[in-house]
């Protein structure tokens, strides 16, 4: 290619991106990111078609990786373990620190513009850390499969169980409790009876604050999703 048709062509590519930001800006809001992490999971979902199948955990700060560097969060984990194995999938982190079911409500459907296989779903940590109701808590989760559901199907969606400490008190730990295990007999979707087993109350593997996982309780909540995700795969 001449110099002269390369830089036509950057110009007509840089027009294209103008124009296709442009346009991104003047949509609602339920198609619009809610973040810069949102724009990051876009562009790495974009760069999947066709190419992979993709697998995109949903989630909050467990899923981000709190205080520990993304490539050691456990979507992360999982992505090493498929290259291993030779499996084409590609996963996405869609894990937003703090959170709630309702922020994830909100933001779903705009995530969800292209096409993913298997949907990994991790809230509502917060929601019991902020004593939520647990009814509000499994609408806004029973929302959320809705949208994936009604975007695509065939999407294959694993869902994250979730236990809350005794000092909310046993009524509400055990509403909360049971969430999740209803959920997935209701909507027949795979289930993670509690992702932070062998790793919640265990000093060594959670940072300072007792809640997060250190690298090495976030290779176990990675082995805590593989025992479920290995059957889909």
């Amino acid at each position: 290619m001449s110099s002269k048709a390369m830089r036509i062509l950057l110009i007509f590519c840089y027009i294209l991106l103008l124009i296709t930001s442009t346009s991104c800006r003047e949509t609602n809001d339920k198609n619009t990111p809610t973040s810069s992490d949102d724009v990051e999971v876009a562009d790495s979902l974009q760069a999947t078609i066709s190419k992979d199948k993709v697998i995109l955990c949903f989630g909050n700060s467990l899923t981000a990786g709190m205080g520990l560097d993304v490539e050691e969060a456990f979507p992360a984990v999982i992505q090493h373990k498929l290259d291993s194995l030779g499996l084409s999938y590609k996963v996405i982190n869609a894990g937003i620190s703090g959170e709630t079911t309702a922020g994830g409500k909100n933001r779903v459907e705009w995530i969800l513009n292209q096409k993913v296989d298997i949907f990994v779903l991790e809230l509502g940590a917060n929601d019991g850390l902020r004593g939520i109701p647990p009814n509000e808590t499994k609408n806004n989760l029973q929302a959320i499969i809705d949208v994936v559901k009604e975007k695509n199907p065939d999407t294959e969606i694993i869902l994250a169980g979730m236990q809350m400490p005794p000092n909310l008190g046993e009524d509400y730990t055990t509403k909360f409790k049971t969430i999740f295990p209803e959920l997935a007999e209701k909507n027949n979707i795979k289930l993670i009876p509690f992702l932070l087993e062998n790793v919640a109350g265990i000093p060594e593997l959670n940072q300072g604050d007792g809640i997060h996982p250190t690298v090495q309780g976030q290779k176990i909540l990675a082995e805590n999703v593989w025992v479920v995700l290995k059957d889909i795969l």
